[in-house]
């Protein structure tokens, strides 16, 4: 595993065939189509490699059944089991499309709407899909080869691969989806040419990749059919001169686990500086004060990792230091959400609290003002927010929003004091209107708080107290009484 505990994500995706319209998994006899005009769940599917073969792939839809064909090309989506006629493999294509074939009988799928099957010889148009990825489109990079991370390196102009571990909002990159080619865009809205030169509009030929894959990893091809990779010592991340990809030009996607700094009661930031133990004595944010927020999936509780790679620990006598390199119940703290600031829960039951000379220790019953904390994001000044049934998106014909969408719009957070404000495209605000409609045409901004009740998920509570959540017409509202799945979001 990488060095800051990522998991690689899942391969998400949808297919999109000759006709522009998705591989389907319909609930309703498992029935499967390409009539789909955009990419919601249904339309989702899951590669998961053979393990014993990795050049065989499955398809999983979005209802954990399997794509499959027969001897006859009889295409099905039921079975709940990996067997021999969902085995597939992937040819592909100079332009980044796939056909698939399956493997027992060499037959390639395609079709359009309603007639699909898995029967022809020869790869024509009809068997030619191209892919969507379904991921959240932020991620960290990480180089397969030299087991180093992407960043943009701002004062050199380029994105280096040369970081042990994601720290910042410089490892921070976005995925963008365009005219069916991927752009890699830095935190500071720029896009990565094939020089590996920066470039600010993204309409440059040059920032237009296909995605390949191999052996379950990825590699970016550019328009002249060359390759990313890191070059020299800095990892400059560029083109070079391969026309296959090797092990040089593979990637892995990882999840970007949110990073936030803290400030105690005593206006100064939580900081390592001094050593082993965590104390609130600094002025500045820096590496030193700032804190990688990792959710356990069982128990929700959140453990703290520092740049070092090391996590916050309770030790004797309530303490708190930066002494584990293992998770354990130590290492774990129950986040207490109070709007505009947080409370920490050690466990031994106590609540962390900063003392007079700053050293933060679990050993108050209660929460009064020296165990209130200030908690900032700070490494996703750029928000795509993904729900269940879809992105975050502008309404076309007024100032609301979509949540339901297959595309989604980039909003900016703005931090203040504990809550944040969010700014739409047209660098207005949202702000919740007297009907529980979110609106992005705010002239002034409005507060919003941010809680992390599980893992890669945020709630996002409006000033009157209630969750943003996604309703059944696909509107964004501010009316959620809980953060139940519909008030969860993917950031």
């Amino acid at each position: 595993m990488p060095a800051n505990g990522n998991h690689p994500l899942k391969l998400q995706f949808g297919l999109i065939n000759h006709e522009s319209r998705y591989l389907t998994h319909e609930a309703f006899g498992f029935k499967v189509n390409a009539s789909a005009p955009s990419l919601k769940k249904k339309q989702i599917w899951t590669l998961e490699q053979d393990p014993k073969d990795q050049q065989v792939v499955y398809l999983r839809s979005h209802l954990g059944r399997f794509l499959a064909s027969d001897k006859d090309g009889k295409v099905t989506c039921e079975a709940e089991e990996r067997a021999t006629d969902c085995r597939f493999l992937i040819v592909a294509q100079s332009d980044g499309r796939w056909a698939l074939q399956s493997e027992p009988y060499l037959r390639f799928f395609g079709g359009s709407r309603d007639y699909l099957s898995c029967f022809a010889q020869i790869i024509s148009e009809a068997e030619l899909w191209a892919v969507h990825l379904a991921l959240h489109p932020q991620a960290n990079l990480l180089s397969v080869a030299r087991r180093r991370y992407a960043h943009l390196s701002p004062e050199d102009g380029e994105v280096a691969v040369d970081r042990n571990i994601p720290w910042g909002v410089a490892a921070l990159l976005t995925l963008v989806y365009r005219d069916g080619k991927y752009q890699l865009r830095t935190c500071d809205s720029r896009y990565l040419g094939n020089d590996g030169k920066l470039c600010a509009e993204g309409k440059e030929r040059g920032t237009g990749y296909t995605l390949e894959l191999k052996c379950g990893k990825l590699a970016f091809k550019d328009c002249e059919g060359r390759y990313l990779s890191p070059m020299g010592p800095t990892g400059t991340l560029r083109s070079g001169r391969c026309s296959k990809p090797g092990k040089d030009e593979l990637f892995d996607l990882e999840e970007s686990h949110p990073q936030v700094v803290l400030m105690a009661a005593n206006g100064r930031y939580v900081s390592i500086r001094q050593g082993v133990s965590i104390s609130a004595n600094q002025e500045d944010e820096t590496d030193m004060e700032t804190f990688q927020m990792e959710i356990d999936r069982e128990t929700k509780k959140c453990m703290f990792r520092t740049s070092k790679g090391n996590y916050w620990a309770l030790v004797a006598h309530g303490g708190i230091q930066t002494t584990s390199t293992q998770i354990s119940a130590d290492t774990m703290f129950a986040v207490e959400w109070l709007g505009h600031r947080v409370a920490l829960r050690a466990n031994n039951g106590k609540y962390v609290c900063t003392k007079k000379n700053g050293q933060l220790a679990a050993v108050s019953d209660s929460i009064g003002e020296d165990e209130r904390l200030i908690l900032k994001l700070i490494n996703r000044p750029m928000l795509i927010l993904r729900g269940e049934n879809g992105f975050v998106c502008h309404h076309k014909n007024s100032n609301t929003l979509d949540a339901n969408r297959s595309v989604y719009d980039i909003f900016s957070l703005h931090f203040s004091d504990g809550a944040y404000h969010i700014k739409g495209v047209g660098g207005k605000f949202w702000y919740v209107s007297s009907s529980g409609l979110v609106c992005s045409d705010g002239e002034t901004p409005e507060d919003f708080t941010l809680e992390f009740p599980e893992h890669s998920r945020i709630a996002i509570r409006g000033k009157n107290g209630r969750y943003l959540r996604g309703d059944q017409g696909g509107n964004l509202k501010g009316d959620g009484l809980r953060p139940q799945s519909t008030a969860l979001w993917e950031y």
